[in-house]
């Protein structure tokens, strides 16, 4: 056995001298190398600056993804094409080379009344004493979405004005959104209605992304002393108590490497995208309901209920609701208006104001 032993070690030693050879000598091998060396380079020297660089933008396209349009390849200036025939698409012009498009839909009632009509019978519409919503939508597609198509269905059923705008470089309208390009958009959808209702109650409905575009509006313009006449925040999301990786989505690497965010800088210190909502509320004067699917994925119903107690807090348990839908009904983050229970929900909530 020792025999056997001696004789196969000198055969495996030389079997790994053979082995060394040719993996670290081979030209093949150090061809390797030298491309693994060259990728190393190009990472540090190329793509590391480029993501200083693209980051904020990356981030703001991240959040917003207003370049996802859906449905693909259509009209949006034919609402007719998605059953809303009872509404005219116009553009506003929120500043200097920001155009809006923006969809009416009268109440259902007057659909018939509403054909063939043009864009000054729709504003005149406006103050005919119906309760007027403007509808804010969330970060992906345009006004064309299913979901927004629903909502504004249902409450012109209700028997309410709806206006639907999209957000600066959302759909058709022009430019590249921010969070005080936002604010100013919903500003100039506001009080070109508020300059046509009259009397008529305006409430805002915003979903989503919109959640924080009303509550940023809402803090703007209590400032000039304006409250909304009721605010409805479906699926509003909570910057405070989520860790929302699209403001920045190296986060988890700092703990691994210690410095890199000297090279990837914290997004919200440009101002782009903030919306800090529970801060917003805590100023809110205007009745609010809260709506939300207890299996909403993006805003898990822990989120939504502290959020609602700090409205709730602010204010009182009768001006601020907030109604919860079971999670075994499938509505996620978009469904809720397939809730054959909302358009009384809704309708209470009006009739409160």
């Amino acid at each position: 056995e020792r025999k056997s032993v001696s004789y196969q070690y000198p055969s495996l030693v030389s079997s790994h001298i053979v082995f060394i050879s040719v993996f670290f000598l081979s030209p093949y091998r150090s061809q390797g190398w030298l491309k693994r060396g060259l990728l190393a380079l190009f990472v540090i020297l190329v793509v590391v600056p480029f993501s200083v660089k693209m980051l904020p933008e990356l981030i703001q396209h991240f959040v917003y993804t207003h370049r996802i349009s859906l449905p693909f390849f259509v009209d949006l200036s034919r609402p007719a094409d998605f059953s809303l025939n009872h509404t005219i698409n116009m553009y506003l012009t929120s500043e200097e080379g920001i155009s809006l498009g923006v969809w009416h839909t009268v109440p259902e009632s007057r659909w018939k009344e509403a054909q063939g009509k043009d864009l000054a019978w729709y504003q005149n519409t406006l103050s005919d004493g119906s309760p007027v919503f403007i509808y804010l939508h969330g970060n992906t597609g345009t006004r064309a979405a299913p979901h927004r198509v629903g909502v504004a269905k249902i409450l012109s059923a209700l028997g309410y004005h709806v206006l639907v705008p999209d957000y600066r470089g959302f759909g058709d309208s022009t430019g590249e959104p921010t969070e005080a390009g936002l604010t100013t958009d919903f500003l100039c959808v506001y009080n070109w209605v508020k300059e046509r209702s009259r009397n008529s109650l305006v409430v805002i409905w915003g979903h989503s992304l919109g959640t924080g575009v009303a509550t940023n509006t809402a803090d703007k313009l209590l400032e000039q002393g304006v409250v909304f006449d009721g605010v409805i925040l479906e699926g509003a999301f909570n910057t405070v108590r989520q860790n929302i990786p699209p403001f920045n989505p190296f986060a988890w690497r700092y703990w691994k490497f210690p410095g890199l965010g000297y090279l990837y800088r914290a997004p919200w210190e440009d101002n782009k995208f903030v919306f800090p909502t529970e801060e917003n509320l805590k100023k809110m004067r205007s009745p609010i309901l809260f709506l939300h699917s207890e299996d909403d994925l993006l805003v898990p119903i822990e989120v939504a209920q502290q959020t609602y107690e700090v409205a709730a807090r602010a204010q009182n348990t009768e001006r601020v609701k907030l109604v919860t839908f079971e999670g075994s009904l499938g509505y996620l983050h978009n469904g809720l208006y397939r809730d054959p229970r909302l358009p009384e929900i809704v309708k209470r909530f009006v009739q409160s104001l």
